[in-house]
């Protein structure tokens, strides 16, 4: 595992002058094993592996109510990160490996928020889930999804906005085509094709849901290009009332594309990669990520020189060897899933962070490589070191009153 925690040291409470001073004053993860075998561990994170592990197992203060392992303690194995993003994957692949019933208490970790359009309903409709399905290859199954966002809250306003521009029903009844049934507010308002009481075809229906995947499979565009052309040709045609009108459609749908986060699109689409910085000097750690889930780290040595040899091409190999890669197929479809939704989760809570450190591009036709080369040199100048450090610490001092 890349993030093992490889070193240990031993504890004894006579010698433990010795022992904080073989630590690094570094930022890491560290598990405080106890001396009964029957204890259970204890995995922390931490801006400072000394003197988090001063304040967990020096000499106990009597008058104080913080936690306190100087009898507990037996060994300590850590390893050292060189970023809060770096961090929270270490500390998620060993709570994982360490406390497999708990570790999402743990991290208090909770799937993503998306947006599901659930095809296998003959009727279907847009709604904010946490769920994902996947098939016996690991692939999200049974709709499309969209995502993810920062919260519940965030999905549906975009949700409710976005529906404004398309007659997909918003209703959670089972549709029974009943023409006695009197409809609900949006199909009065004309908002809707109610198939609930047959005002529309299956074929129209069909045609609308694809509108609406168009739409976000195209990030807009398929919606925003057609505005555009009708404006042009109301303009063409001097039936300047109807252009206005479609301007402001397009003011409407610019407001609606400022809720939408870059990170949010069709899961299957969201191929990124992270730029973090390392722990090892002149070196930057990619986090390539295929389809919503996270690929294993690749560490770029730049050296002395400041330029790796054939840079581009060593980042070019480990991002096409990143959407080379397939879901572990030693998984479930459920645990497939519940890594999948783990993994979004992830990036997201790093990606709506403020401040947010590092930097994240996207591959749409293809990977930006120039822009992720200059990025890695940006993240290795002197004062985006700094910055990076002021993250850390602030990211993980909440934890070390603890």
């Amino acid at each position: 595992m890349v993030w093992e925690l490889h070193s240990g040291l031993e504890f004894t409470p006579e010698n433990d002058a010795e022992f904080f001073s073989q630590l690094p004053a570094r930022p890491g993860v560290c598990l405080i094993s106890s001396r009964e075998a029957s204890a259970e561990p204890y995995l922390i994170r931490t801006a400072d592996l000394r003197r988090r592990l001063e304040r967990l197992l020096g000499p106990p203060d009597p008058t104080s109510k913080r936690l306190n392992l100087h009898e507990f303690a037996h060994i300590a194995r850590y390893c050292e990160t060189g970023s809060v993003f770096e961090q929270t994957l270490a500390y998620y692949h060993n709570a994982k490996q360490i406390f497999p019933k708990r570790y999402r208490e743990l991290m208090r970790l909770r799937p993503a928020p998306l947006l599901k359009i659930n095809l296998r309903n003959a009727y279907p409709r847009c709604f904010v889930t946490r769920r994902i399905v996947v098939n016996e290859q690991g692939e999200p199954s049974s709709g499309v999804y969209y995502g993810p966002f920062a919260s519940r809250r965030s999905a549906e306003a975009f949700a409710d906005k976005m529906l404004d521009f398309f007659k997909v029903r918003r209703c959670q009844i089972k549709i029974r085509r009943d023409p006695t049934y009197p409809g609900c507010l949006y199909s009065e308002m004309k908002m809707c094709l109610a198939p609930c009481f047959a005002g529309c075809t299956k074929e129209e229906y069909d045609a609308e849901v694809n509108r609406l995947v168009q739409f976000l499979d195209s990030n807009s565009l398929s919606l925003h290009d057609a505005f555009a052309q009708e404006r042009e040709r109301a303009s063409e045609q001097m039936d300047f009332e109807k252009a206005a009108a479609i301007h402001k459609k397009l003011e409407k749908l610019h407001d609606v594309l400022r809720g939408k986060p870059d990170l949010s699109r069709r899961i299957q689409d969201l191929d990124v990669v992270v730029l973090q910085r390392a722990v090892d000097e002149h070196t930057v750690v990619l986090f390539g990520v295929h389809g919503g889930r996270l690929a294993e780290p690749f560490y770029l040595h730049f050296g002395d020189t400041g330029k790796p040899a054939s840079a581009e091409e060593t980042v070019r190999d480990y991002l096409e060897g990143v959407l080379g890669a397939a879901p572990a197929t030693n998984l479930t479809p459920r645990q497939n899933a519940a890594e999948l939704g783990e993994h979004l989760a992830l990036l997201s809570r790093w990606f709506f962070s403020s401040p947010r450190a590092g930097e994240i591009f996207f591959r749409d036709k293809d990977w930006p490589y120039r822009r992720i080369l200059r990025a890695c040199s940006r993240l290795l100048s002197p004062k985006e070191k700094t910055e990076q450090n002021g993250s850390a610490e602030g990211k993980t001092k909440s934890e070390e009153r603890k």
